[in-house]
This record gives structure tokens, C-alpha cells and sequence, in this order.
């Protein structure tokens, strides 16, 4: 089900939760918001559809994918400077990426998944990863 994408920093101001097997419904909405705002959005943190639970929507070109309680386990050790927009919050902000990342999460069907991502794919994961940490980019 497609949700109403919430709006203002406020949405960032605590921590989200972590999320359970009883939030696949959330993970599912999460991703048909991200489909139904693919012409204008690449990932979506959970707290952008109201719910503070760490479950982000990934686009990765053709496919997009849920990532349940996403940690990242190592990354490179050279950064880079980008300048992101968000959905939620108005305008667009320089903030330092990681050009690579290994990450642990879980998946649409709560199967827990070991993955390397580089370049934008990456650079969209952390994005999604400072909403779950109350970073406003």
C-alpha cells in the first residue's frame, strides 16, 4: 500500500527502533511508496511514512530492495563529498560518504543478508541509515 510521505525535520529527532517480523507489512508499504516516487526518490527510511523502525526501501536501478535493521559491518576508508535532497526536508545538503560499504540486514522476508555495495547504491544506503540515527543529513 502506497503511503502518505510524511514531512519536516521532526521526523529525525529520535532514534528509530528496530524492527521485528510483525513489520513486513511496513517493509511492503515502504517499498510500494518508494515504486509509487520512483521518478523522484531513490531509498526511503521508514520514518518517512511515520513509522520510527529501522526498515529502509533501496532503488538500485532497475530493482529495488528492503533492508530490515541494516548495520554496516566495514567501509572504505576514502570518503567523498555529496550533495543530497530528501523528500521530508526542503532543499539539498553537502554532507561526507563512504565510496564503499559492507552491510548485514535482514530482507523482505526477514532472511539475513551479507552485502557489498559501492558508488550510489551506497551513498543512498547511508542516506537512509542517518534517518534511522536521527541525522538530518
Amino acid at each position: 500500500m502506497v503511503r502518505e510521505i510524511k514531512k519536516g525535520e521532526e521526523l529525525f529527532s529520535e532514534k528509530a527502533l528496530p524492527a521485528e517480523r510483525s513489520d513486513i507489512k511496513t517493509a511492503r508499504d515502504l517499498l510500494d511508496t518508494l515504486k509509487a516516487n520512483s521518478e523522484i526518490c531513490v531509498g526511503m527510511a521508514a520514518n518517512m511514512i511515520g513509522v520510527n523502525k529501522r526498515i529502509a526501501a533501496i532503488s538500485a536501478g532497475k530493482s529495488s530492495f528492503v533492508m530490515i535493521n541494516p548495520v554496516i559491518t566495514a567501509h572504505s576508508a576514502e570518503t567523498y563529498e555529496a550533495e543530497e535532497g530528501c523528500l521530508s526536508l526542503d532543499g539539498k545538503r553537502k554532507t561526507e560518504r563512504y565510496e564503499w560499504i559492507c552491510a548485514e540486514y535482514y530482507d523482505i522476508k526477514f532472511k539475513k543478508q551479507k552485502q557489498k555495495f559501492s558508488g550510489f547504491t551506497a551513498q543512498i544506503i547511508q542516506h537512509e541509515m542517518d534517518h534511522f540515527e536521527g541525522k538530518i543529513i
